[in-house]
């Protein structure tokens, strides 16, 4: 009965192990193909007055915030 659990136990282990080695090649994996199309161009700091740099500036609304349509 000892040789049994010990052989049971062991083969937990290296399912595990195998399990933790796939792992982490799929994580190495995952990320290499990330880092491998991020774009890491740096953007111009150079905005416009009154802008963030998110989006084009847009002309006013005809209305302002509660005003009927």
């Amino acid at each position: 009965m000892n040789d049994f659990n010990w052989s049971n136990q062991r083969r937990t282990q290296m399912t595990l192990a195998i399990f933790a080695v796939i792992v982490a090649t799929a994580i190495i994996a995952a990320f290499a193909t990330t880092i491998h199309r991020v774009d890491t161009r740096q953007t111009n700091s150079d905005l416009p007055p009154g802008t963030i740099g998110l989006a084009h500036p847009h002309p006013p609304l005809d209305k302002g915030p509660g005003e009927p349509v």
